[in-house]
């Protein structure tokens, strides 16, 4: 098993009361303090590996990193490309002065559109073209990890991408209240096409920003392709992302009822072995899920 941190995003901003236009963490990269801030950020989650004698899959703060999101920020191309390699440069020092720990360097992808939405969708051929540019700028990184995706034709073009730059890459998508992707493609029919357009080329395949109660149903009845599941990254909150898109408080749910159920998805998912957490979580959520696992 191993372990990687919570909702990088929702902490700062809720809890330490950071702002992040475009809820891009990266962005602090601008400034010694905003640096300092996401060192600190990673250090409970680095002691919780220590206690519980477990490796740790270190995600470079670059969800927004991609070329729209940097030009909504006011980045040229170069300077968005020079802030990804930067975030992936701190993830390096932070594991070279965690040595007593196993430490996998990851940078995180996130999608074109909003998480939350399928919205416009890309074609295959489109989504390589895009998510190409950030990573192209990321491979100092040991593996890729694309998170909160909302429909197959943008996962299809991140692995494309990274396949031609031999760079690992875990497809994660994200679910509404009725295991659905956002695009209402099911879940497992997302995974089978993914693999069934690339070789079988992602490393794994997770589901993150939602939560268990609203997938896990779902996972218990499609075969197949789910064997393909490996990571869960879950919200804190049993809200569906239109409500979490309203709300104006954070909801951090229960930390030891979101272990438990976290840990109960290993009877459908024999293979989940990375473990962590999305929006509303924090490094409580993660100690309770590396308890309820053992």
């Amino acid at each position: 098993m191993k372990l990687t941190d919570g909702g990088i995003e929702t902490v700062l901003i809720f809890d330490e009361g950071i702002e992040l236009p475009c809820f891009a963490a990266f962005d602090l990269l601008r400034t010694p303090e905003g640096t300092e801030a996401l060192r600190a950020y990673f250090e409970p989650y680095l002691e919780i590996a220590r206690d519980h004698q477990l490796p740790f899959v270190l995600c470079a703060p670059t969800w927004r990193g991609s070329s729209d999101w940097g030009a909504q920020l006011g980045y040229s191309a170069e300077e968005l490309a020079a802030a990804n390699r930067r975030a992936v440069e701190l993830m390096h020092e932070i594991r070279a002065g965690n040595r007593d720990l196993e430490i996998t360097v990851d940078a995180v992808i996130g999608p074109r559109g909003d998480g939350y939405v399928a919205g416009a969708e890309m074609s295959p051929e489109q989504a390589e073209a895009y998510h190409a540019v950030q990573i192209g700028a990321l491979t100092g990184a040991d593996t890729l990890t694309a998170l909160t995706l909302t429909y197959a034709g943008e996962a299809i073009g991140i692995v494309r991408a990274a396949r031609r730059l031999d760079l690992p890459v875990a497809i994660s998508f994200t679910v509404e209240t009725d295991g659905r992707l956002p695009s209402g493609q099911p879940l497992a029919d997302a995974i089978g096409q993914v693999d069934a357009e690339t070789g079988g080329a992602p490393a794994y395949f997770m589901v993150n920003c939602a939560h268990p109660t609203h997938f896990a149903d779902v996972l218990a009845a499609e075969a197949g392709p789910t064997e393909r599941i490996r990571g869960l990254r879950p919200n804190a909150s049993r809200m569906s992302h239109a409500e979490l898109d309203e709300a104006t408080e954070l909801d951090s749910g229960d930390p030891a009822d979101l272990g438990a159920r976290s840990a109960a998805l290993r009877a459908t998912l024999p293979r989940l072995n990375v473990v962590g957490g999305c929006c509303g979580t924090d490094d409580r959520h993660v100690d309770a899920m590396a308890r309820a696992w053992g």
